[in-house]
């Protein structure tokens, strides 16, 4: 009786929580082939108008193509997740902002009072990692990356390599999220790099009040998102070993874990990976979760199936590069939350199936909570125990493996 009153109650404060935000919109289906034909030959062949993004087109035939498009960059995804290291990397010193996305009373009430200290000087300036992203999207302010650096204090690092952690905040999270963990981890000696995602808080268009066009109706656009994402956190990595950083790591919370698997799947350095709300495929989260209903409502108002959603986001799924995470042995958590709309159980359920199928050596825990909640108390501090203590002992571990090895090494090199 209690579990059911529990699940009830907590159903109803989730539900109460995702549909608290009156500014999402429902925008039409767009294919977006115009985002992806730069690399893909399908995506552009047969358009007799290049300005043309093909919205007009049967659904039948535009669904099929991008169908071809997703095999095609699927099979090269090497490449398509490839990048030049930027080299225009820069420290900038500046008052954190909030850059709210929604528009409740009390959030532009504190943005306000922010921007207000910030004038005034009442709140400390903040170094953030700056550099122009290797993929380019339409708007100049999205393809500056920005990263808040929390160095941690040499004394916490003292004989032990450098470690630090690229930590990825949930979709339409505001400039503040996930700050907290990182000085949490930064008291382990582990420096933190806060990576705002494609279009969030500073890289968001001015066109937009929450951070839409990194989901959305647009898959081409959606697709391309991911992409930037993936390479945005690799080339953190090339800056941090530019510091002497040698250990690193990644944690993503909900969108932000999609992202973070896909980089942990093509770059073998990110050895410690936290998935805080998981799941295999884009498009059934897309179609299933209450967050993104508004998007969901364009691809039914076009006739789509939750099946061809599914298959129009594979790109950006991590099941389609799960046989290649697996590959390469990593320290890996996945948290996950039982009574959670956003990222309905089953789908995280089949995150830990698959590990499992692939004998990747995983932690797995639970909130009694669900993906909003997660934020709420006392299950935030729940979460930041989960998060914390595998942090702490994976970078633990990894020291400890480096210290054994120079030791070993210099043992034989002595005989």
């Amino acid at each position: 009786m209690f579990s059911k009153l529990y699940a009830k109650w907590m159903y109803a404060w989730e539900t109460a929580l995702t549909t608290r935000d009156t500014n999402r919109i429902v925008r039409p289906l767009e294919w977006g082939f115009d985002w992806l034909k730069d690399f893909s030959p399908l995506a552009a062949s047969a358009d007799p108008n290049p300005d043309q993004h093909l919205t007009d087109a049967p659904v039948a035939d535009s669904y099929d193509r991008m169908i071809a498009v997703n095999r095609d960059i699927v099979a090269r995804a090497d490449e398509f997740f490839g990048y030049q290291t930027p080299n225009d990397f820069r420290l900038e010193r500046r008052h954190p902002q909030l850059y709210p996305t929604n528009v409740r009373p009390e959030t532009l009430e504190q943005d306000a009072e922010l921007r207000r200290q910030a004038e005034t000087g009442e709140i400390e300036e903040a170094d953030f990692l700056r550099f122009t992203s290797p993929v380019r999207s339409l708007y100049p302010e999205n393809d500056t990356v920005n990263a808040r650096w929390y160095p941690a204090h040499p004394d916490t690092q003292k004989g032990k390599p450098k470690q630090a952690m690229i930590v990825m905040p949930q979709w339409n999270a505001d400039a503040f999220s996930h700050n907290a963990l990182c000085t949490l981890f930064n008291s382990f000696g582990i420096s933190c790099l806060r990576l705002s995602k494609p279009y969030h808080d500073v890289r968001r268009p001015a066109e937009l009040e929450r951070s839409d066009y990194a989901v959305s109706s647009n898959v081409g656009r959606t697709t391309e998102a991911c992409r930037q994402a993936v390479v945005d956190i690799r080339s953190c990595i090339d800056w941090l070993e530019t510091q002497g950083y040698e250990h690193f790591g990644v944690l993503g919370t909900s969108l932000g874990s999609c992202y973070a698997f896909i980089a942990a799947a093509f770059d073998e350095r990110l050895q410690v990976c936290a998935f805080n709300h998981a799941s295999t495929w884009f498009g059934d989260v897309v179609w299933a979760g209450q967050s993104t209903r508004h998007i969901r409502a364009a691809f039914e108002q076009s006739g789509l199936t939750q099946d061809q959603v599914r298959e129009i986001f594979s790109i950006v799924s991590p099941m389609s590069y799960m046989d290649r995470f697996a590959a390469k042995p990593k320290r890996v958590l996945v948290v996950h939350a039982t009574y959670d709309l956003t990222f309905p159980l089953k789908y995280s359920l089949d995150v830990l199936t698959n590990f499992n199928a692939l004998n990747i050596d995983y932690v797995s825990k639970v909130l009694p909570c669900g993906h909003y909640t997660t934020g709420e108390t006392p299950y935030k501090y729940i979460d930041g125990w989960y998060l914390g203590s595998f942090i702490y002992k994976s970078f633990k571990h990894l020291a400890r493996a480096k210290t054994a090895s120079a030791l070993k090494s210099h043992i034989t090199a002595k005989v």
